[in-house]
């Protein structure tokens, strides 16, 4: 006698159909990643030689790393923020400051000829700088940020006012005079293959930026804190009925932000070898760019947005140098043509 058959089993009553429900599969849009790739390509038969050509596309993205090291905490400090801080700069210029300042009694390890004392005299100098920018991001948001959420233009009118004295500041602090920010000795010059000449400040560059890149996207999408940020940025009136306390993420957000931009200051300054006061104010021009390129609030589209605002300009200051410094502008005039939210924007944006 066989067993009666289970009720999951039975088929279902006649007339009655069976809808199964199904999430949607949410489909990767490749195209924009293949933007750098395309540029790099296309640059290719214009600049003629390919050992320059590897030259100038390394070079652009040691450029590209530092730009994001400093948009990344900026958008997403707007994302989940909402805040348009245009006193950012300001940490930039601070963290290289600091930098400069803990050097000073490590000059003997940044003159020494031994990678691994220099690397450890920067990485502490990168570390005080973080620290503290992070600290007074920490005081900014505090004391200036948190009376103005939520109304744009007076975030803009005190950010600015909060960088204006930031550089004042220096100036008291450091002097005003430009001060020389020498690369480590095991750092300086270019590893050469052939015709192909690949400066080792560069390399090291881009290898911090990819470290960050992966180190965020790993934390954004790999742990719970990560989560909470996404959620957050998709719509914060919702975790907070969940119970989550969003606005400690702010602050921490902003502590994050405000130390990447530390770290940004520090490598954007020996990549230059000098340091101003308006360091931070000049570099922004192509952090509101990348910003808006990559789309408001969206992590992957900053970074590929230096990446292409980067290879661009080494690209046009080689061939065409007139057109150098309007190429940022046309380049993002033509993604808003094609794609007026960005390259990979946030939904609630």
């Amino acid at each position: 006698m066989s067993a009666p058959a289970s009720p999951s089993a039975s088929p279902p009553p006649a007339g009655r159909a069976v809808i199964v429900e199904t999430l949607p599969r949410v489909k990767t849009d490749f195209l924009p990643v293949l933007l750098p790739l395309g540029l790099a390509l296309a640059a290719l038969p214009l600049v003629g030689n390919a050992s320059t050509w590897v030259t100038l596309t390394v070079a652009a993205l040691a450029m590209g790393m530092m730009i994001y090291l400093v948009a990344s905490g900026l958008t997403l400090v707007f994302g989940l923020m909402d805040v348009l801080n245009f006193g950012h700069g300001a940490f930039i210029a601070i963290g290289a400051y600091i930098a400069l300042t803990v050097l000073g009694p490590l000059s003997g390890w940044v003159q020494a000829d031994s990678l691994g004392l220099n690397l450890s005299a920067l990485g502490l100098a990168a570390l005080a700088a973080m620290i503290g920018t992070g600290l007074l991001g920490w005081a900014f948001e505090r004391l200036i940020i948190m009376p103005v959420y939520g109304q744009h233009l007076k975030q803009i009118l005190i950010t600015m006012g909060g960088l204006i004295v930031a550089e004042q500041m220096i100036h008291v602090i450091w002097g005003g005079d430009q001060k020389a920010m020498a690369l480590p000795t095991a750092l300086r010059g270019a590893f050469v293959f052939g015709d192909i000449a690949l400066e080792k400040f560069r390399l090291l560059a881009v290898a911090v930026g990819l470290v960050v890149f992966a180190v965020m996207m790993l934390v954004l999408n790999r742990s719970k804190i990560g989560l909470l940020i996404r959620a957050g940025v998709e719509n914060a009136e919702m975790v907070e009925a969940l119970g989550y306390r969003i606005r400690r993420l702010f602050v921490g957000v902003f502590i994050v932000g405000s130390g990447l931009a530390g770290l940004g200051g520090v490598m954007w300054a020996l990549y230059r070898e000098t340091l101003t006061a308006a360091i931070g104010g000049d570099l922004m021009v192509l952090v509101f760019i990348v910003i808006i390129v990559g789309g408001l609030g969206s992590v992957g589209g900053c970074f590929l947005g230096s990446v292409l605002v980067a290879l661009l300009a080494n690209y046009t200051a080689f061939l065409v140098p007139k057109v150098a410094l309007a190429s940022n502008i046309l380049l993002m005039v033509a993604i808003l043509m094609w794609r007026p939210q960005g390259l990979y924007p946030v939904a609630k944006r």
